[in-house]
């Protein structure tokens, strides 16, 4: 094995090695080559948390990923015909992509490419940034070789954001925005070369990407404390007109969402991206309601969050006076409330509440209520009632074992004795007068 590999499955948890090893498979059973390529190898190589799997193919790739979504019991969020990709969601909310290795020609800026079928070198090469354009190639044989056409792993270690072509922003403008997040998130600095094509771009007018393409980098900034900085970067560049004229950091709840930020970050340390609607609520939360519909309409949210949005506000208040309710008792009655409630809810709660019941309860739910029902797994229910996952009295008795579990008073745990003192030594000769 590489030391790639080895890196890779010691960073990967038991899904994504799980999904490692069948798109391995597939592609193998295919006679098709498969590279892990984009954000999964940048964040190995840093030592970073893989969130995503991202999977390059030399050919048939929305064939192998639906065969890989089959198989793994996932589902296909999006199929794009043109650039041959599919992207999936994986049980457990795994996220994961496979595209053919491609070309994409421009012919004017941000304008529909033209699609070519490519080598892994030439794939990599036609990407945004030198830190993403690294693959490591997967298939028996040369299992475990590192492809880096455009030197990203120095770049990694010089904490530099490249960019890997001179027409990087011309072909999407859109990589500003993954640019400025990219830069607060990792806490990278932009090298020379790529600050200059960025500011020749803004000085040529041509930088108006679709505002939609700013919606994932929201979503993904929602998760971090750096979040204010990249909108005043955004900002800075102008951008922030893209959502409604006029719109400049002044105009947006900044200050509110460093509180929002701080309180996000002692209920979720590691970030949940589930609560970035709350996010945007309370950064919209200034704005005038023609301005707020505006921003909101530009974003093109699809119905369901947009749904969720405009309902967010009543929902946190119903949430709040369920938690404040002198009727919970029991760490159980805390727990039931807040087990299937959207997490915006509740980070709308702990931004917005100054009841300190709420505010214990909230703390108390995530510090120790839900760890412990985490700790009752299916295996211990069947062992107990004989009734197998899936029955139709099985979720009633996991329910009633986690009620048990939270509710049973803590051990009290007794001092271990101290040691005896040890014997004293045995002198030689004669003892020694009184």
């Amino acid at each position: 094995m590489s030391d790639y590999m080895f890196a890779l499955e010691s960073h990967l948890d038991a899904a994504q090695n799980r999904t490692v090893a069948e798109i391995q498979r597939i592609a193998t059973e295919a006679g098709v080559t498969v590279w892990l390529t984009g954000g999964a190898m940048r964040d190995m190589l840093r030592g970073a948390p893989i969130r995503d799997l991202d999977f390059t193919v030399e050919r048939e790739a929305i064939k192998i990923g639906k065969a890989l979504a089959a198989a793994l019991k996932g589902h296909i969020t999006e199929e794009d015909s043109l650039k041959r990709s599919v992207e999936m969601v994986l049980p457990g909310g795994l996220r994961a992509s496979v595209s053919n290795a491609r070309t994409e020609k421009y012919t004017k800026a941000g304008g529909k490419p033209q699609i070519a079928p490519a080598t892994i070198h030439e794939d990599l090469a036609r990407r945004d940034f030198t830190i993403n354009a690294i693959a490591l190639f997967l298939n028996r044989g040369a299992k475990g070789l590192l492809v880096d056409p455009t030197n990203g792993q120095a770049d990694l270690l010089n904490r530099e954001l490249r960019a890997t072509n001179a027409m990087a922003f011309f072909d999407d403008p859109s990589r500003v925005f993954r640019l400025v997040r990219f830069r607060h998130v990792m806490n990278f600095e932009i090298a020379p070369r790529t600050q200059l094509q960025l500011e020749n771009a803004v000085l040529g007018d041509f930088l108006h990407p679709n505002p939609a393409a700013l919606l994932p980098d929201l979503q993904a900034l929602a998760t971090h404390e750096s979040a204010v900085a990249a909108i005043e970067d955004l900002d800075k560049l102008g951008l922030l007109t893209l959502l409604t004229p006029g719109l400049k950091a002044e105009k947006l709840n900044l200050a509110g969402l460093s509180r929002f930020e701080k309180h996000a970050h002692a209920i979720f340390p590691a970030g949940n991206e589930e609560g970035w609607l709350a996010f945007l609520s309370v950064l919209f939360e200034k704005l005038s309601p023609k301005d707020r519909a505006a921003a909101l309409k530009a974003l093109a949210l699809p119905s369901a969050d947009l749904k969720t949005l405009q309902q967010l506000d009543a929902a946190a208040k119903k949430l709040e006076s369920a938690l404040k309710s002198p009727k919970l008792h029991k760490p159980s009655q805390v727990w039931d409330v807040l087990r299937k409630v959207h997490t915006a809810e509740i980070l709308m709660v702990a931004y917005r509440s100054e009841i300190r019941v709420v505010q214990d309860r909230l703390r108390a739910y995530f510090q120790k209520y839900l760890p412990a029902a985490q700790e009752v797994t299916e295996e211990q229910v069947a062992a107990a009632t004989g009734l197998k996952p899936g029955a139709p009295k099985f979720a009633k008795a996991y329910e009633t074992a986690v009620i048990t579990r939270l509710n049973a008073r803590p051990r009290k745990v007794e001092p271990e004795p101290e040691p005896p003192p040890p014997p004293m030594p045995m002198g030689r000769g004669r003892p020694a007068r009184a």
